[in-house]
């Protein structure tokens, strides 16, 4: 899911280097704020051995000024869909499910209010159901990025007028460091590592936990 651009892409990439079989599937092939686009593509793509599910951002906004048709749309696209590919694609025995969320899912922002709330929402879900995959030694990661060099987070940084420089490493994270921590995992097939929410973010957060 999300495999065209960014972090998804990348993902895509380094897998399908290492030599697994990779559909990058992008909004073209489902829009998760689209319950019907996201039921058809269920229906067609039923099985898998790894799933990556990521989905694109909401626009910043403080939770004030979210409008209705705006939690609507988001609750589809970050949520609801998300819940719905989760249920219904099956994940083989001794595969691995990868969340794509994002670092406020631990760090609320306050400009990332629909994100914060709907990402999180989520979160809690994806661990419910990392405890009942346990069962078929399918493991569950939740990669939680901070600053990724893709095109949304350009945008983001723009509109909050922050200069990477100032980050603790002096830069953005790479969209490749993610897609080679993934295929690390799933190379080495390292299984124990599940139910847990990674994050990210270069030293970027302030939570501990």
């Amino acid at each position: 899911m999300g495999g065209t651009r960014g972090i998804g892409r990348a993902i895509a990439g380094v897998l399908e280097s290492s030599g697994h079989a990779v559909r990058a599937a992008g909004r073209g092939d489902v829009d998760t704020s689209d319950p019907v686009s996201v039921a058809r593509f269920a229906a067609a793509n039923r099985t898998t051995d790894i799933l990556v599910l990521n989905t694109g951002g909401p626009p910043p906004k403080t939770y004030a000024e979210v409008t209705d048709a705006e939690w609507s749309k988001y609750h589809n696209q970050l949520f609801l869909g998300m819940v719905t590919l989760l249920r219904d694609i099956r994940v083989r025995n001794g595969g691995y499910i990868f969340l794509i969320s994002s670092a406020v899912v631990k760090e609320p922002t306050p400009r990332l209010a629909i994100s914060s709330a709907y990402r999180a929402a989520f979160t809690e879900i994806f661990k419910l159901a990392s405890r009942e995959l346990a069962a078929r030694n399918v493991s569950c990661v939740n990669i939680a990025p901070g600053m990724i060099a893709t095109d949304r987070t350009r945008e983001l940084l723009d509109d909050m007028r922050v200069d990477p420089s100032t980050f603790p490493m002096g830069r953005m994270g790479e969209p490749r460091e993610i897609g080679e921590f993934v295929a690390a995992i799933v190379d080495r097939e390292i299984k124990y590592l599940s139910g847990i929410t990674v994050t990210f973010d270069g030293a970027g957060s302030a939570h501990v936990f």
